[in-house]
């Protein structure tokens, strides 16, 4: 039988003027969705856009409003919502976020806002589309809470690939290594998690797999489950953490772009993932230890020991940040403060480019290699005003969630 197609519906202002829209009905294509936006008749948008309350110049940005009340309301039937509006527009980054936070608080309907370019491509877009669809599809999936049989989880990132093996809802091995050939580093964590669990191939019951580089290696492995890191990442974070019931935030800083989940119940509400530079990311920070002649794993205590407040660093761009580190270094400033400096830094730029798209709930759990930079940790603590947990085995994080998922894919001995 054939799987019916998610039906996403769109709420934007500006993609088909741009040449985007294209893009976004690709994007969406390419995960078995289709996007829609929703009919209503002329009353019903003076009604809906009348009642929100907010007042705003753009037709395209009424209509969005009007449609996001019909979407609550349930006159329009969706199983998601994309929200998209040009990155250039103040009054339309207003609308956008505050239409996410209705939809999420007034719904059950997963959501996902984005700002767009001239140069969005479909491929930029699919991770956020494939994430739309498996929370909409796969809903009973992602309530899983234990982990049974013997499973493997394997998370080809783009900085490093990992490998967990659980047993029972423990953790019985780990593999860790820096992503270099995809296939050969993802074999080589597989045999360090057999090797420290004492198995073999043969007894692995199912595979999850996920990360960049999550199809090739599901094709090699023949993985039971290949999914996008956005639903594994918040599934293996609220695992981790022991709050799989309620609300939480999950923080993702990686080598190459971020991810801010907002998880209710352990299932995905509103996300968003990216960043303007490899400033804002782990990258950034490894070029920072490498400056400061440390190796990252001596970064966080270094930056623990430290005060940032008084050196000035701007890693919005890696450029830039570079050549903030160069001066703050020649200016006199001590390692430890340059350390704490450029940590805060990231956390900053995460802070304003991603955390404003999702609503911070505690706990707030920071997960991935990023997360044992204790530097780091502090600063988002200090920017959220809250006290960030970080669990154990929280660089495997992407591992974790595939293990566990995929134990929803084992066979039944008949």
């Amino acid at each position: 039988m054939t799987e019916q197609k998610v039906r996403i519906a769109q709420l934007s202002c500006g993609p088909e003027y741009s040449g985007v829209q294209k893009e976004i009905n690709d994007a969406a294509a390419a995960v078995d969705a289709e996007i829609f936006f929703p009919d209503l008749t002329l009353r019903d948008i003076k009604r809906n856009f009348h009642d929100y309350g907010i007042d705003v110049r753009s037709a395209d940005l009424k209509l969005a409003i009007a449609r996001a009340v019909a979407l609550v309301e349930g006159d329009v039937e969706a199983d998601a919502v994309f929200i998209a509006t040009c990155f250039r527009c103040a009054e339309a980054a207003i609308v956008r976020n505050e239409l996410r936070h209705y939809i999420h608080e007034n719904s059950p309907l997963p959501v996902v806002s984005y700002s767009f370019t001239e140069r969005t491509t479909s491929g930029t877009l699919l991770t956020r589309m494939e994430a739309l669809t498996t929370i909409a599809r796969r809903r009973a999936l992602l309530a899983r809470e234990r982990q049974t049989g013997i499973t493997m989880g394997i998370d080809s990132g783009s900085a490093t690939t990992k490998a967990v093996i659980m047993q029972d809802n423990e953790i019985i091995g780990t593999g860790w290594v820096p992503t270099t050939e995809v296939l050969q580093s993802a074999q080589e964590v597989r045999d360090h998690a057999l090797q420290e669990a004492g198995l073999l191939m043969k007894d692995i019951e199912a595979i999850g797999a996920t990360g960049y580089g999550r199809f090739l290696v599901g094709e090699e492995f023949g993985a039971d489950l290949i999914q996008e890191e956005l639903t594994v990442n918040s599934k293996g974070a609220v695992f981790l953490a022991d709050c799989q019931k309620g609300p939480s935030t999950v923080i993702d800083i990686g080598g190459m772009d971020n991810k801010a989940i907002s998880v209710q119940d352990g299932i995905p509400g509103t996300f968003t993932m990216g960043g303007i530079c490899a400033g804002a990311s782990g990258r950034f920070l490894e070029m920072t230890a490498k400056r400061l002649g440390v190796d990252i794993t001596e970064l966080g205590p270094l930056a623990m020991r430290g005060m940032g407040s008084d050196v000035p660093m701007n890693s919005y761009c890696i450029v830039f940040g570079t050549q903030s580190l160069v001066n703050a270094l020649a200016q006199g400033h001590s390692k430890e403060n340059v350390a704490a400096a450029a940590c805060h830094s990231v956390a900053e730029q995460v802070y304003e480019q991603q955390l404003q798209e999702v609503d911070i709930k505690d706990p707030v759990i920071m997960v991935g290699g990023t997360s044992l930079i204790a530097g780091l940790v502090r600063a988002m603590g200090d920017l959220l005003q809250t006290d960030i947990v970080v669990p154990r085995y929280s660089q495997y994080i992407g591992s974790v969630g595939s293990a566990l998922l995929s134990s929803g894919f084992i066979r039944k001995e008949q």
